[in-house]
This record gives structure tokens, C-alpha cells and sequence, in this order.
């Protein structure tokens, strides 16, 4: 049987399973694995020096949002563990708060920063070789040459739990050397001047894995062409308004029984 007859039986479903091939792929195979769900309680909240002198005459504050900007990790080999590796991580914050100058009075809103850092053990396996591919230069400082292995962390929005005023001496301190994105978010360069200071208490969902470069054999059934037609745009808003279908529901709101409301779960993870 020629290829070309070979592929149109493959387009058979009921036969495509003869057809696989086992081919070989380059891929991250994740080594090791964890998942970590933090509370971060009085977790010290920097301000720039503007920000802070609000800070010092604050009675009050609202934590309103919190985002994670960025996260740096670094690697290390345990001694006397072969295979097995720490993993520092630190969660850079940017955080939205009310401050308020009287009780009941209008806040005003600011940013700031927050860090926090954690320590994972993680098994990444042992290996030697050094990786160089033409996606970098020649120059060893810039090519992926490393025998470690890769740290992915992937994080969920925090959870803004609570925040409150008081003496810089009651809080939790950690290192105020942030990288300039996070800067960018509160308007500056935080200080860690003041005698009073904002704490917040945050919730931290986290995946950690430790991930190599290997060489994986998997089954092949088909290059993955896609199917959907690409729509056209088009310049006149009448013909994109026609395909807008009719907003039924803003006219006539769901009853109980459409809204799921007779199991009395409203969204909020709160089933009762």
C-alpha cells in the first residue's frame, strides 16, 4: 500500500488506532511535584515614601485586592541527596488598600508591596550533560547549558483575607529589595522607613514542579490540523451588531429553577 493510500484509510476512525506510529518527541517531563495552600498572616505591606507618611496618621485600613507580579526561584543541590533539590521561592505582591485618616471617613486608595518567601524539597533526578541549541548564541552565558534542572510555579490569585495599622515592631519583616515591575505597580521604590506599618493576611494557592528535558517516545495519530474556519472581520459595526445574538436573558431574568439556587450554592463555595 502506497502513502498516499495509507492516509486516507487512517481518516477512517474506526481504523486510525492501526495506523498510530510510535514517534519521538523532545518535552519537559515534570520529575516532582507539590502543591501548597498558604495562609500568610501579618505580612508587612511597603509602601513609597509618599504613601507611608499616609500610613503613619492611618486609623484604619481595607485590604481590597492583592495580585502576585512576579516570582523568582532559585535552585539548589541537598547535600548528601543525591537527586533531590531545594527550591527557594519568592512571591513578589502588589496589593490595593483604603486607608482611612478618620473612622468613617472617605479612604483614600493606594498600592503596595508585599514579599514572601518559602522553601521546597523537590526530587529533580541527577543529570550531567549541558543542553546548547540555536535559539541561543555562541556565548555560554547565554545559552541553556545548565545540567539543573527547570522550576515551574504556577499561582492562583491570593485570596485577600484581612489587614490592619499598628507598630512596624508588631509586623512580620521581610526583605524590601523588590525587581523594578514590581516598583511599576505601587509608583516607586518602597522605603522601609516608619513606625507605623500596614500588615495583611493573605491565602496562597501554589503548585511547584521540578521539570528536565528528555526524550519521550508517545503514539502518533495525526498531524493536528485545525478544523474551524478562520471568521473574517469586517469594518461596518451594523454587520458585526447582526451576529450578536439577543440578549434574552437581561430581558427576562432567570426564575429559581434556571439559577441552580435549589441546591442553595451561590457561587461562593459556600454550599448549605
Amino acid at each position: 500500500m502506497d502513502e498516499h493510500a495509507n492516509v486516507s484509510m487512517c481518516d477512517n476512525a474506526d481504523v486510525r488506532d492501526d495506523c498510530s506510529n510510535a514517534v519521538c518527541i523532545d518535552a519537559m517531563r515534570i520529575y516532582d511535584s507539590c502543591s501548597d495552600k498558604d495562609c500568610i498572616k501579618n505580612l508587612r505591606v511597603f509602601f513609597t515614601e509618599d504613601v507611608q507618611a499616609q500610613v503613619e496618621t492611618a486609623v484604619n485600613v481595607r485590604l481590597r485586592d492583592a495580585e502576585v507580579v512576579t516570582v523568582t526561584t532559585d535552585l539548589e543541590p541537598v547535600p548528601f541527596n543525591k537527586g533531590f533539590y531545594s527550591v527557594d521561592i519568592t512571591f513578589f505582591f502588589s496589593l490595593a488598600l483604603d486607608l482611612y485618616q478618620t473612622a468613617g471617613g472617605t479612604p483614600t486608595q493606594v498600592q503596595g508591596t508585599a514579599t514572601f518567601n518559602k522553601k521546597v524539597i523537590l526530587f529533580g533526578s541527577d543529570g550531567s550533560v549541558k543542553v546548547f541549541t540555536s535559539e541561543y548564541g555562541s556565548d555560554p552565558a547565554d545559552s541553556d547549558n545548565l545540567s539543573l534542572p527547570r522550576v515551574t510555579v504556577q499561582v492562583a490569585k491570593p485570596v485577600a483575607l484581612s489587614a490592619k495599622v499598628g507598630l512596624c515592631s508588631d509586623i512580620n519583616r521581610f526583605p524590601c529589595s523588590v525587581p523594578q515591575c514590581v516598583c511599576n505597580c505601587v509608583g516607586g521604590t518602597p522605603t522601609e522607613d516608619g513606625q507605623r506599618c500596614v500588615s495583611v493576611t493573605l491565602g496562597l494557592f501554589s503548585i511547584v514542579q521540578i521539570e528536565r528535558n528528555v526524550q519521550l517516545k508517545v503514539k502518533s495519530y495525526d498531524f493536528c490540523i485545525p478544523k474551524k474556519e478562520c471568521t473574517n472581520t469586517t469594518d461596518n459595526p451594523c454587520e458585526v451588531f447582526s451576529r450578536l445574538d439577543f440578549p434574552k436573558d437581561q430581558f427576562f431574568p432567570p426564575n429559581i429553577c434556571d439559577t441552580n439556587s435549589a441546591g442553595f450554592n451561590f457561587g461562593c463555595g459556600c454550599n448549605r
